[in-house]
């Protein structure tokens, strides 16, 4: 560590000698080698291959280097501290969110989270209108280890509650089972489970889940090889049968990156449905009778396949349940065959035939988002990228009507009662929290929900929210939201953050957070919604895919040059910020335009697309980017690839990579070593720092983790952006530390 020590110092102290003045940065040394890959004849040069062997000592302590550095600078940022203070005051005042809820036998079960608490517990009551009572805080679980609640599911009859719990922002689960009567713990413990896909069978002992005999994170064969098993209550985790997997079903053909689950829906328990999935929007489906669970082998019978076109939820919200529905041996789902913005067909699951499927819901000028189910209804999700609504199907007679919301927003469906026609939308937008209305689909009537809480917000009551279409590089309309104040000058001096995302056909629509709170302080916050997201329908999705996804990027530098052509901002005012999949806009946004902008946030991104695919989550996303065995989709993943685009030389903006130590999505080393490559490129003096968060993931529940790392982020950007809130006390070096130090460069 010695090694690495002396240089993090220094750099805090070059950083912060000035407020204005840009200094030429020593930053901690870099392994590095002559690594390469050669793909189709084409040589690509990697000398940061190092950094992907994170259990190298050497790698370890660079990253800790890292990160000691970044912490130290940020640290001496004044606005940063105040930013976490004024959101947790406003969070302390945010209605009890309520997320996952689930109706079985009478019992509503939900996840709450309370204004000022750091992460949701679980709690039941009889009906909607009866008395809460708490069942599993994940607070108490484990002494001084931070546990959230990825998943509950609730048995049919309401007796026990399954558990994935996660630690340290980790998403793979630990699975426990709750007994409802006494909220104890029943002994048995299964890890590594996926976070997705499990659930109860008919008997309510036993359930299936998706596992694997691999536990390590950061091994890059956990995705692969997955199964989907099923457990009973008191017997050992080790008997857990396999019921679908390339192990167990030879005969289905499943591929290594192939994720399997199993689900028994309670409108239709005498089957079992196998679904496959990838990253990708398209899923396989088989089926089999409850029955055949309890013979040595399970014959499974193909419902779906990908070249049927069936689309699944691309938020995936609430495990498996906006995919499909099932109503009295008919399968119902959204397509993108015929219908670029998708419509609902439907085809007999005992003889499916898409491709004479009976159209059910047409297409229409906005995009169906999901579709979910009550008893008699299913409801369908749609959005215009920005607003939502939703129509009512009646299943039996297949009537359709619109439910008439009274707030517009973007909205989130949810049916939790298998055996009523009660369900919840939550309709939310950028400056009000949402608020949650019960739908009675019998009497078409919209009620606010008895979980539902109105709070106001003062305080930002002089921001307003515009939404505006700007035109892209190739004429193509662009959506973008913009945050702002009211009295705001229009005259290109007001800092501003523009994020993006633009994949898995995923919209950016509408919510509220007391991070908006920043516009408050002169700050515009704007969402780009580029292609390859969902705001548009599936043509708007695939245009930003694979070999079409520089549109992804260019609509982002499209956005940016709409905010300061019109008076938002300037390009020594704009911070540039993408998250996961976003880290592709990002980093090439940056490598294109380096002159667009002061700053850019990489927030556990992907910017080395060129090796993503030998990471731990890289198998199943080659649907989504590509795979580099593939010619074609190999040059597509350089083009996406912002680390083999930094060139040296180049006066770069200035760059926070924001990494997760624990984050099975997207490798740590991904966002470290675009930063590594820009600490030796750039030429412009402006910083290009590594935040590392070891007690985080991808994501986190936890509001004080979450709040302080945006925080950070937030702070570096407006730091570069000239600020004033925002600007570092300066530090006097030492004799020895100033010798070091090398003439700072003017702006």
């Amino acid at each position: 560590m010695n090694r690495f020590s002396s240089g993090a110092s220094t750099a805090l102290l070059l950083a912060l000698a000035g407020t204005s003045a840009e200094a030429q940065w020593k930053y901690p040394r870099t392994p590095t080698s002559d690594a390469a890959d050669v793909w189709h004849g084409k040589r690509y040069q990697d000398p940061y291959r190092p950094l992907e062997n994170t259990k190298d000592k050497d790698v370890q302590a660079w990253f800790k280097a890292q990160a000691t550095l970044t912490d130290g600078v940020l640290a001496r940022i004044p606005g940063r501290d105040v930013l976490v203070s004024e959101w947790l005051a406003l969070d302390r005042r945010t209605p009890p969110t309520f997320t996952d809820v689930h109706v079985e036998a009478g019992q509503v079960f939900y996840r709450k989270t309370v204004g000022g608490e750091n992460v949701g517990k679980l709690y039941v009551r009889n009906g909607y209108e009866g008395k809460e009572q708490l069942l599993f805080d994940p607070t108490t679980y484990k002494p001084r280890v931070a546990t959230t609640i990825k998943l509950f599911v609730p048995s049919f009859d309401a007796k026990h509650v399954l558990l994935g719990l996660t630690a340290g922002g980790a998403e793979w689960s630990e699975l426990r089972i709750l007994r409802v009567a006494d909220q104890s713990l029943l002994p048995e413990s299964i890890p590594g489970a996926d976070w997705e896909g499990a659930g109860w069978l008919p008997d309510n002992v036993s359930f299936t889940y998706n596992g694997s005999t691999i536990t390590d994170t950061r091994d890059p064969n956990i995705q692969l090889n997955r199964q989907a098993r099923v457990h009973r209550i008191g017997t050992s985790v080790n008997e857990d049968r396999d019921i679908l997997s390339a192990a167990s079903t030879r005969d289905v053909s499943i591929a290594p990156k192939e994720v399997p689950y199993t689900k028994v829906f309670e409108v239709a328990p005498d089957r079992v449905l196998g679904f496959l999935f990838t990253d990708g929007a398209e899923f396989r489906l088989y089926t089999a009778p409850i029955s055949e669970l309890g013979k040595p082998r399970i014959a499974w019978k193909s419902v779906v396949q990908l070249a049927d076109g069936l689309r699944r939820d691309s938020l995936r919200r609430d495990g498996l349940r906006h995919d499909i529905v099932v109503h009295d041996g008919w399968l119902y789902a959204a397509t993108h065959v015929g219908a670029s913005r998708y419509r609902v067909v439907r085809s007999r699951v005992d003889a499916p035939d898409w491709k004479k499927a009976e159209a059910v819901v047409p297409e229409a000028a906005d995009a169906i988002l999901s579709i979910t189910q009550s008893k008699d209804y299913m409801l369908v999700e749609y959005t215009n990228g920005i607003n939502g609504r939703v129509v009512q199907v009646h299943l039996p007679s297949g009537t359709a009507r619109e439910v008439n919301l009274p707030t517009s927003g973007s909205v989130h469906v949810n049916c939790p009662d298998a055996h009523s026609n009660i369900c919840l939308i939550a309709v939310a937008s950028w400056l009000r929290p949402r608020i949650l209305y019960a739908l009675d689909a019998d009497r078409g009537t919209v009620t606010k929900s008895p979980l539902n809480t109105d709070v106001e917000y003062p305080e930002l009551a002089g921001l307003i929210s515009e939404e505006v279409e700007v035109p892209g590089h190739d004429g193509t309309p662009i959506p973008l939201s913009i945050l702002r104040r009211k009295d705001m000058p229009m005259d290109g001096s007001t800092p501003c953050l523009l994020e993006g995302y633009g994949a898995y056909g995923r919209s950016l629509t509408p919510f509220f957070s007391p991070l908006f709170s920043l516009a408050r302080h002169g700050v515009v916050v704007a969402f780009a919604h580029p292609r390859g997201g969902g705001e548009k329908g599936e043509a708007w999705y695939k245009a930003g895919f694979k070999t079409t996804k520089p549109n992804t990027w260019k609509d982002f530098i499209s956005a940016a040059e709409y905010l300061v052509a019109n008076g938002y901002t300037n390009p020594k005012r704009l911070t540039g910020h993408g998250t996961s999949a976003g880290g592709i806009l990002i980093s090439r946004a940056i490598t294109e335009r380096p002159d667009l902008f002061a700053a850019a946030v990489v927030d556990v991104g992907m910017a080395n697309a060129l090796r993503a695919e030998f990471s731990p989550n890289g198998p199943v996303n080659t649907p989504e980017f590509g795979s580099v065995q593939d010619p074609t989709e190999a040059q597509a993943l350089y083009e996406m690839d912002g680390l083999a685009h930094v060139q040296p030389g180049v006066r770069y903006p200035a760059v926070l990579g924001v990494a997760g130590w624990n984050d099975p999505r997207v490798a740590v080393w991904q966002p470290g070593k675009f930063v590594a490559a820009l600490q030796q490129a750039s030429t412009s003096g402006r910083p290009a720092l590594l935040l590392v968060n070891y007690d985080s993931g991808h994501f986190t529940e936890e509001k004080k983790v979450a709040f302080r790392d945006f925080a950070n982020r937030f702070a570096f950007a407006l730091w570069q952006a000239g600020h004033k809130e925002f600007q570092p006390r300066p530090v006097v070096a030492s004799p020895a530390q100033a010798r070091t130090t090398s003439p700072a460069k003017p702006n």
